[in-house]
């Protein structure tokens, strides 16, 4: 008599669930009875790791009904391929210096990709009546919307596509103007459209784009959407690493042998911090630790200055020194000194932030930055810095120059910034720069020698720098100081002496 031989799926399915490791969280509601409320746009690493594990906690612990809708415009295709191909369900795995722990997230109920689903059924799906948000996390780049203004980018090749062929859109803006035009027309409510990405006032950001884009195709749908949707701002905090070969690898052996492409490795920190201002209902985010405010802007500030500030400090200061990771700068006294002293000296001194431990928060951010099993690649951070350092670093720089304060590290992460972007690292190898001003970035280098004319050449960025400070002199001054030092010294002797001084 034979043996029968029983196959465990090798991968993450509705069937693998059974399969998985007793440790592993898995979906406990009915996945049948959750509905996609809300349509996402950028099915990417942060949403899986981010608002998503809201959405899955609040159905396992309080039977919430609110589920997604995964979006993908541009890129991104195998993603919404892999999610289909495995019933919609994917993982998320934290990682601490002592372990992993993992849980599987089944609030997601349809995936569909703009190009090759078709825009069409993106539109469909976003103009379902049940939809009640549409919610992002497309980087800043995704706005087309210059940093310096938070304005739309009118010239912006797919925000022209947009105006000529409305019903056909390619940018984030263009498809959530056409899915509120289409609502209107069906005389459907309209969603509320919460951007979840680093950006400042990210909820009057994205109004802007938004309006800016419908006032250019149609006054009456401009007024109808002026009148009838919301913006609420957000601040989001989690760190998550670009998913690599090696933390699938890590994912499949924490699933117990099962594979999931479409897995994600995060930090255990997370915080969500979201303006209660919904047109047609929200989700009960705060029973999971969500906070729920009037007024976002002095967290989003804390979060993109004291955080989001350092880490580009340490990205590009780390980078040229030939640390490949954050917790490889965290090993270097002098890097851990002017990042803490940039968070309580440079950047909380700006902050409109009340009833915060600042100190005790930089401290935290060091401790995060320290997680040896997080492996956050100094160049992924460094990418798009053209649309990161105005809320970064810039505006508190302002504050200095008004204020007539120091702010030495500001101006070595931004003298740092223009060494990366130089496209040639301290050994002379090529730097692999990513940034949606790369043809510009690389047309200022080209065309101007190391030193101060380089400083001066990408100053005249205007939608970066703005028109201020190019001409200030105590700016371009203490910039053109700090570059001058990175080509005598290098980064990290650089740091070392900044350390010695502050």
């Amino acid at each position: 008599m034979k043996s029968v031989v029983i196959k465990h799926p090798r991968k993450l399915s509705s069937k693998a669930l059974l399969n998985l490791p007793d440790n592993i969280v898995v979906p406990s509601y009915d996945r049948t009875k959750i509905k996609p409320r809300i349509a996402h746009l950028g099915f990417g690493a942060f949403h899986r790791a981010h608002q998503a594990v809201y959405a899955d906690q609040l159905a396992s612990r309080f039977g919430s009904d609110w589920g997604f809708c995964e979006i993908n415009l541009i890129g991104g295709e195998q993603q919404i391929s892999d999610l289909n191909a495995q019933d919609c369900l994917y993982s998320v795995a934290e990682m601490a210096s002592e372990g992993w722990s993992g849980r599987v997230v089944g609030v997601v109920c349809q995936a569909i990709h703009g190009e090759t689903d078709g825009i069409d059924r993106v539109l469909q799906a976003m103009s379902e009546p049940e939809i009640a948000i549409v919610s992002i996390t497309i980087t800043e780049k995704g706005y087309c919307y210059q940093p310096a203004t938070g304005t739309l980018i009118e010239d912006h090749p797919l925000i022209q596509h947009d105006i000529a062929h409305p019903q056909a859109p390619k940018s984030a803006p263009g498809v959530i103007v056409e899915a509120l035009r289409l609502r209107r027309k069906r005389q459907l409510p309209a969603f509320s459209v919460m951007s979840c990405d680093n950006m400042p006032e990210n909820g009057h950001v994205t109004r802007n784009v938004i309006l800016g884009l419908a006032k250019l195709q149609d006054a009456d749908l401009a007024k109808w959407i002026e009148d009838h949707v919301s913006f609420p701002s957000t601040m989001v905090d989690r760190i998550v690493p670009a998913v690599t070969a090696e933390t699938l690898a890590k994912v499949t052996q924490q699933l117990g042998g099962i594979e999931d492409p479409a897995g994600v490795a995060c930090e255990p920190f997370r915080q969500w911090v979201i303006e209660d201002n919904f047109v047609n209902g929200r989700p009960e985010w705060e029973k999971v630790g969500a906070e729920l405010v009037q007024d976002v802007l002095p967290f989003e500030e804390m979060k993109l200055r004291m955080l989001n500030g350092s880490h580009s400090f340490l990205a590009y200061l780390g980078y040229l020194a030939g640390y490949q990771h954050i917790n490889d700068c965290m090993q270097d006294d002098n890097y851990v000194a002017t990042a803490r002293h940039l968070m309580l000296n440079e950047q909380a001194p700006t902050l409109r932030t009340k009833g915060v431990d600042l100190a005790a928060y930089a401290d935290s951010l060091i401790r995060r930055y320290r997680n040896t099993a997080l492996k956050h690649r100094t160049w992924q951070i460094a990418m798009d810095g053209t649309q990161k350092l105005p809320q970064r670093m810039l505006d508190s720089v302002r504050y200095h120059l008004t204020h007539n304060s120091n702010f030495d590290c500001l101006a070595l992460g931004i003298a740092a910034w223009m060494r990366y972007v130089g496209g040639i690292d301290e050994q002379g190898q090529a730097i692999e720069v990513s940034d949606p001003l790369l043809n510009q970035i690389q047309t200022l280098v080209g065309e101007s020698p190391q030193g101060e004319l380089r400083v001066k050449a990408l100053l005249s960025l205007e939608v970066v720098f703005g028109k201020d400070l190019p001409i200030n002199q105590r700016f371009v001054s203490e910039v053109t100081n700090a570059y001058q030092n990175l080509l005598k010294l290098g980064a990290r002797e650089s740091v070392a002496k900044l350390a010695q001084r502050i």
